[in-house]
């Protein structure tokens, strides 16, 4: 295991009006009982016997963010496009970006390189049937992309993806990789664009600031701090993610967890919908494929 990162990854500079900066807003849509944190509990074969509830919150954020008027994008499971192909086209109806996080939520540390591949290029070619949208980007399950299997890059270039937003450049007992770079940039020649999850740097250290359960856990001044932060001092537009089952605090209560699983996975359900929209009334978003600039396609 090295610390070091490749010498051809690239930073991507980004220059924007700092007293009006522009953040990207995704949302990864996959159901409550697809999470990596219960796949002990709930194994793929038994997620048709649990109730869908991922269409009707969806379209509970749909309505969010027109209420808004932002657009956002998408990185949804292949899956879940299977099941609800007339979300798929709301989604992109209403403006939104469409955009992969594979089929069926695998995490890629649990792939090998061959069935890797197979995934990514069949969940685009879905994606791309069902919306008659190119899909130009991708997510791996629980940012699974990391110093051991960068070969996914190449993998995702090779497939025809422009841009990837895979590495979490923190310190997590279930991903991360600390020393990648905090902010987007292409991984090499291959011309792919690594679009990184936000994190804000506070004494050497890079803190999460990105959604998901942070966003839940931590006091809702001190995420947009950070974000404000990331947006004046850093000068580069950050990267919020966040799932349709976190606004719906009534979904079903999953047996058998752990204490540290059920505390990240339901804590301040009951908020997320109203930090959101203090979230999006106080900073502006749009779609990720708008905020950066991304490679010509290949393909």
């Amino acid at each position: 295991m090295t610390n070091t990162i490749p010498e051809q990854w690239i930073p991507q500079a980004h220059a924007f009006q700092s007293t009006n900066p522009v953040n990207a807003m995704s949302v990864d849509v996959e159901d409550y009982f697809q999470v990596s944190a219960f796949e002990r509990v709930i194994p793929r074969s038994d997620w048709p016997r649990w109730e869908l509830r991922v269409e009707a919150n969806t379209d509970r954020v749909l309505q969010l963010f027109d209420d808004a008027g932002i657009k956002a994008t998408f990185f949804m499971l292949g899956w879940v496009a299977e099941r609800c192909p007339e979300l798929v086209r709301r989604i992109v109806a209403g403006g939104h970006e469409l955009a992969s996080h594979g089929y069926q939520h695998t995490r890629v540390v649990n792939q090998n390189q061959a069935e890797f591949a197979a995934d990514i290029r069949k969940t685009k070619r879905m994606l791309e049937d069902i919306s008659g949208q190119e899909i130009s980007g991708y997510r791996a399950a629980s940012y699974s992309i990391g110093r051991d299997n960068l070969w996914a890059l190449d993998e995702l270039q090779a497939a025809g993806y422009r841009y990837s937003s895979s590495i979490y450049p923190i310190n997590h007992d279930l991903y991360g990789m600390p020393e990648a770079p905090r902010f987007a940039f292409l991984t090499g020649t291959n011309g792919l664009l690594e679009i990184p999850v936000t994190t804000a740097k506070y004494a050497g250290k890079n803190l999460p600031c990105g959604g998901g359960g942070y966003f839940r856990l931590l006091p809702y001044f001190l995420y947009r701090r950070a974000l404000q932060r990331v947006n004046k001092q850093d000068q580069q537009p950050g990267v919020f993610y966040f799932h349709p089952w976190e606004v719906d605090p009534e979904q079903p209560r999953v047996p058998g967890i752990s204490a540290k699983t059920r505390f990240r996975h339901y804590l301040n359900l009951h908020r997320m919908s109203v930090r959101l929209q203090r979230l999006i009334r106080d900073f502006k978003w749009d779609r990720m494929d708008r905020v950066f600039s991304l490679p010509a396609s290949s393909h």
